[in-house]
């Protein structure tokens, strides 16, 4: 509800403020005197545009701020959706909107003294106030919340589907999430396979084996020595064992010692221990010269170890840089991914068994769409005939209304249903969207019709009509009356007119007048806002009856059309 607005510098505005309350709030006026511009600062103030001439001639910028009331739960979560931080009292709380148009064209947008974009000045206007008429700020126009608004007549059975099939669609979603996850890309499944069939391969045809790197180059090192190793082998068993004529070898000198010292022993029995020292030091003489000796013959008898060695060094080293880790890393690739390509190997069992499931459960959720849709449908005849009962009522004896509700390909928690409120205003006329009625007095009717019967259920707390009674006179007028006040009850409603029937209804009734102000030799027009007591609401309906003449007859009118209406609204 819009509790306070503030227009400075608007037109023929140099400034007001206005304190609106519940219920019906009457706008009246003589022609001209600015009453369409209040709205079109309303508009402005919820992200309407506006150009350079909005700006009062002689300043350089428009202001218009409002305080607007927001009493629902569901506009409440709304807004706190959309960022606002929002503090809430049992009753209601409260939005500061300001906004600003300087002569560049320039605005600024601030909610509750953040700065927001006009897309979001929209966004959250569009849960707080519709304006009628000459604007576009039709919340019914917008065919995205036809289904909101039919589901809130459809009641709990709606919503229990509504919960039933939100659950269904999520589970739906995380099957085909794994399906895909299994899947993969189309062909990139099976050239992963492909690829970690080769590594597989590879590596187990080399038949690594932990710290075999280390031992081969050990190997290496050594054979690559072979030439010095022979060399010095040869040598030392030359020392040990070969000898010549005219040198003895170590094997000979210790055996010649040996004799020397068995045959000491014999003289001098305390030197008997050195003949089993000796003995024994022959022996291990033995010992070594026979190492020598095979080791000397290993060097000889295979040229082609060496070639082997590094052949194999080789492969190791090429894998190494491959795989990007030594051979322990290796392994270790080759083990998970020989996991994998099981898991790929047996993963058409698991591709089937989900896509079963899936379609199954697309099933489930195309058969509660189905539920939802029969609801809808079931409710929408009885919401079409109020509203052309309403309409008729309205003058409008040869309107068509429907609503259209088709079946699309894609879901949401709404369900598949694409749903639109469809109307002919005219006989002959084909039903059209609401969005493509171009007549501005049948507009205003017909948003009239539908927010009578939407009242109950539209959570948009304030509602503008810009002269609603266009076109209408006699007994359709009444009917405006009557319907106004019906909404009112639930809703605040801020109604320009020239009808002493609707004006008469009014819970505050407010004059917008214009005056011509003289300074300095300068005339500027200004067009100012008066809250009407109980008499000057008298006088007002009087010149409304019997326009410029105002009698004792036109008052004795407009006493009895105001206790006529109060009638009505009690």
């Amino acid at each position: 509800m819009i509790t306070v607005l503030r227009v400075k510098n608007v037109a023929l505005i140099e400034e007001v403020e206005v304190c609106f309350g519940e219920g019906l709030n009457i706008l009246t006026g003589e022609t001209g005197a600015g009453k369409s511009i209040l709205i079109e600062a309303i508009n402005f103030l919820l992200g309407g545009r506006a150009s350079k001439d909005f700006i009062r001639s002689g300043t350089d910028t428009a202001f218009v701020e409002g305080i607007i009331s927001v009493t629902d739960e569901d506009s409440f979560n709304a807004l706190t959706e959309l960022g606002f931080d929002l503090e809430q009292d049992l009753q209601e709380t409260e939005l500061l909107i300001h906004r600003t148009l300087n002569a560049q064209g320039r605005s600024t947008c601030r909610i509750n003294g953040r700065n927001v974009t006009v897309g979001m000045l929209k966004e959250v206007a569009s849960f707080l106030v519709d304006i009628h008429g000459q604007h576009q700020h039709q919340s019914l126009l917008n065919a995205n919340k036809h289904i909101i608004l039919l589901d809130r007549f459809c009641g709990t059975e709606l919503q229990q589907l509504k919960e039933e099939l939100s659950s269904l669609i999520a589970d739906y979603r995380e099957t085909t999430k794994q399906l895909k996850e299994l899947q993969g890309v189309p062909g990139q499944r099976e050239a992963q396979m492909e690829i970690w069939q080769f590594q597989v391969d590879e590596i187990s045809k080399a038949k690594l084996k932990p710290g075999e790197e280390e031992e081969l180059e050990q190997k290496r090192n050594r054979l690559s020595a072979t030439e010095k190793l022979a060399k010095h082998s040869n040598a030392a068993l030359y020392l040990l064992y070969g000898g010549t004529f005219d040198v003895s070898s170590a094997t000979d000198q210790i055996g010649k010692a040996l004799q020397h010292v068995i045959d000491l022993s014999r003289f001098d029995e305390t030197k008997r221990p050195l003949v089993a020292r000796i003995t024994e030091l022959s022996i291990q003489l033995a010992d070594i010269v026979e190492e020598l000796s095979d080791y000397k013959k290993a060097l000889d008898s295979d040229p082609q170890v060496l070639e082997q060695i590094e052949s194999r060094l080789d492969l190791i080293y090429r894998l190494k840089k491959k795989y990007k880790g030594d051979i322990s890393d290796i392994l270790g690739h080759f083990d998970k991914i020989s996991e994998q390509l099981a898991k790929y190997t047996n993963i058409e069992d698991e591709i089937l068994q989900l896509t079963a499931q899936r379609r199954e459960k697309m099933q489930l959720v195309a058969a509660k769409c189905n539920e939802m849709t029969a609801i809808r449908r079931k409710q929408s005849e009885l919401i079409q005939a109020r509203i052309i009962e309403s309409l008729q009522d309205l003058g409008m004896k040869d309107v068509k209304f429907a609503i259209s509700i088709e079946k699309q390909a894609a879901f949401t928690a709404n369900g598949n249903d694409k749903l639109e409120f469809m109307i002919s205003p005219n006989v002959g006329e084909q039903l059209k969207p609401l969005s493509q009625i171009a007549s501005g007095g049948e507009m205003s009717r017909i948003m009239l019709a539908l927010k009578e019967v939407m009242a109950e259920v539209d959570k948009i707390g304030t509602l503008i009509f810009d002269e609603i009674d266009t076109g209408v006179s006699g007994r359709t007028a009444q009917k405006v009356a009557e319907k106004l006040t019906t909404i009112a009850k639930s809703h605040q409603l801020l109604c320009i007119t020239h009808l002493p029937q609707i004006a008469a209804m009014a819970d505050k009734h407010y004059i917008i007048s214009k005056s011509v102000n003289r300074h300095e030799e300068k005339e500027t027009t200004t067009t100012k806002v008066q809250e009407l007591p109980l008499q000057g609401t008298i006088q007002e309906l009087a010149r409304l009856i019997g326009g410029a003449q105002i009698t004792s007859a036109t008052i004795t009118a407009a006493e009895e059309m105001r206790e006529m209406a109060l009638g009505l609204k009690h």
